[in-house]
């Protein structure tokens, strides 16, 4: 390996050619030692205004793939370049969009509850591809209460824990008719709507009722594609979101697009029924609405929406920031109930590393 020193960075090439350019603050930041890091837990105990900005090594010197530093105080550092390397490997599966032609993966109710290998395969495919199906659940009220020992706990919110949906239950939205429910997600009336959803049939008689999902990262992706300016609109125009009944009110006034920092899709807020009336004075309006024609477009086309039935003891897991669910129109010729929870995808992130450190 060979180093340079710049001004405020060390350069470093390794044995493959390999080069790191790393700034001597980053360096100092990321001690690894038992004085900068609790030994425990692996948090950082260093505040990095404990030294000066203009920050420069006493001295360098490597040794295989470690960097070995002296800073002025005589604090030493070492940095292991693979580490530096692992950084780059992606922590989740990659995001795998699909279109009209998607089925969603079925898993055994009792094989994903009780066998981790298959939880993990689920939950692998649930992260790229952002919906599942589980079979064979019990037809019991509730049950979804049982999927918190994979999901982690129920995301609760204001209208009910588990809700039941069905058309002679307690109404208060489209949902709790037989009419079509256009693709949509659940509570964009939250700054933040829940990111997990399961829904549950518990009983499913009538005639028609199909569920449609769609990929909204498909959908935003073609979308950005061929309307850049109509995309950026839709990221930075605040549209006001609304849900409420006789006992609770929720709003927020957001993006229909978030965006990670660097640009890539963080999550699609999309519930037409939900959206409310936007000051027509309001700067951009009609650009955004002429955007928001063409997402609508989109979303309603068939080209996009993935068609299938839920019969009793399905359950339709969807990533909520992401896909789009609804159904079509269904005649009351006979019982149909269903029940839908909320859960955080944190949590699903969080126990598929888990699952997956278990193996080892």
């Amino acid at each position: 390996m060979n180093f340079k020193l710049n001004g405020s960075s060390l350069e470093v090439i390794n044995e493959r050619g390999l080069g790191f350019e790393l700034p001597y603050l980053w360096i100092r930041d990321n001690c690894p030692c038992n004085e900068c890091r609790v030994q425990e837990t692996q948090e950082k105990r260093f505040m990095l205004d404990s030294v000066p900005a203009d920050l420069k090594p006493e001295s360098v010197s490597l040794n295989q793939s470690n960097i070995m530093i002296v800073w002025p105080d005589d604090h030493k550092t070492s940095i292991n370049l693979q580490d530096i390397e692992f950084l780059k490997k992606p922590r989740k599966p990659e995001k795998i969009l699909w279109t009209n032609n998607f089925i969603p993966n079925y898993y055994n109710w009792d094989d994903f509850l009780q066998d981790n290998d298959i939880a993990i395969d689920a939950f692998s495919n649930f992260i790229s591809k952002g919906a599942i199906c589980i079979k064979n659940a019990p037809c019991i009220p509730n049950s979804l209460e049982e999927l918190s020992s994979r999901l982690g706990p129920i995301r609760e919110v204001l209208f009910e824990r588990i809700h039941n949906v069905s058309v002679d239950g307690h109404v208060y939205n489209i949902a709790h008719t037989s009419l079509a429910v256009p693709p949509h997600n659940d509570f964009a009336s939250y700054s933040w709507p829940p990111s997990v959803q399961a829904l549950h049939m518990l009983e499913n008689e009538c005639k028609g009722g199909e569920s449609i999902i769609v990929d909204g990262y498909s959908v935003l992706r073609d979308l950005r594609n061929d309307f850049p300016n109509f995309f950026n609109i839709l990221s930075t125009f605040s549209v006001p979101f609304r849900e409420f009944d006789e006992e609770n009110e929720t709003y927020t006034n957001e993006p229909i697009i978030r965006l990670h920092a660097n640009k890539e899709i963080a999550g699609f807020r999309y519930s037409n029924q939900l959206m409310q009336m936007i000051d027509p004075q309001k700067k951009n309006v009609d650009l955004f609405y002429e955007a928001y024609h063409e997402l609508c477009k989109r979303v309603n086309s068939k080209k996009y929406k993935s068609k299938f039935r839920l019969e009793a003891g399905d359950i339709l897991l969807v990533s909520a920031h992401r896909v789009l669910h609804g159904r079509n129109e269904f005649k009351l010729n006979g019982k149909r109930h269903l029940q839908d929870a909320y859960y955080e995808m944190d949590n699903v992130d969080n126990n598929f590393v888990l699952y997956k450190s278990l193996k080892r």
